[in-house]
Parts: structure tokens; sequence; C-alpha cells
């Protein structure tokens, strides 16, 4: 599924009904490589934004964007934000990743639900992914 697919889905939702469909995204989130699950969780990975522990790795291969996470099932909210991040934008392309609104919230209906510190740790899970999609296309440049 896409990424507008998936933000289609709380098109109309009202706050408590996007909550729920966070939750349910977030039994959906694959669980890291077995190459990735070895390493651990380096700091490079960690959002720095969030409370919670999230891992994000940023992958670009032939042009196109993979996503890999490590985040704890206590986390449901910020695993279903996630989960849809990492299936909505598997494959797609730098061009793709940058052009994503750096505030998912307003799309998914929660800028008004969901507390400052919550925000602004999910807006710094999509600048990282930007910031390291930009940085892999470079050095493929």
């Amino acid at each position: 599924m896409t990424l507008d697919e998936h933000l289609a889905e709380f098109t109309g939702t009202e706050p408590d009904e996007a909550l729920e469909l966070l939750m349910d995204l977030a039994r959906s989130l694959p669980p890291l490589s077995p190459d990735r699950a070895v390493l651990g969780h380096p700091p490079a990975c960690r959002i720095q934004e969030c409370q919670t522990s999230v891992y994000l790795w940023v992958d670009v291969r032939d042009g196109r964007v993979f996503l890999e996470a490590a985040i704890p099932e206590q986390s449901p909210t910020v695993r279903g934000f996630v989960a849809m991040l990492v299936d909505g934008l598997a494959g797609a392309t730098p061009a793709d990743v940058d052009r994503l609104p750096d505030n998912l919230l307003v799309p998914l209906g929660l800028q008004e639900t969901l507390g400052m510190t919550r925000q602004r740790g999910f807006q710094g899970i999509v600048r990282k992914i930007k910031r390291d999609v930009r940085a892999a296309a470079k050095d493929l440049a």
C-alpha cells in the first residue's frame, strides 16, 4: 500500500478513530532484518526527538527507498505511525520522499489531539527519513 493510500484511510476520521487506525498498523511493523537485528541499535539510528526509543534505518537501493525500524510494542501509536511509513514508502523514489509534508499529523487528523512532545517526535521521524534519503541520493550521484 502506498503512503497516499494509507493517508486516504484517515480522511474524514475522528481523532479517536485515527488513533485506533495507527494502533492497528502497529501490529504490522515488520521485525528488523536478521543482519540489522544482530547489530543492535546504533545511536545514529535513534530519533532524538522521540521520548520513545525509536530506531530507524533508511536505505536507498537502486534508486528506491526502504525503511526498517525498531520500536517497543508498548508504544503502539508511534509504532503505527512508523509502520505506515515503512510500508507506504517501500520502493518510493527519493523525489517522492522529498515531497512528503514535514507534518504528517495534519493529513492524519491528529495535529490537535497529540501533545507537542509527540508531535515533535513524529516530525523528527519524517525529518530523519528525508535527511537520510537526501544524503544517500547525493552519495549515489
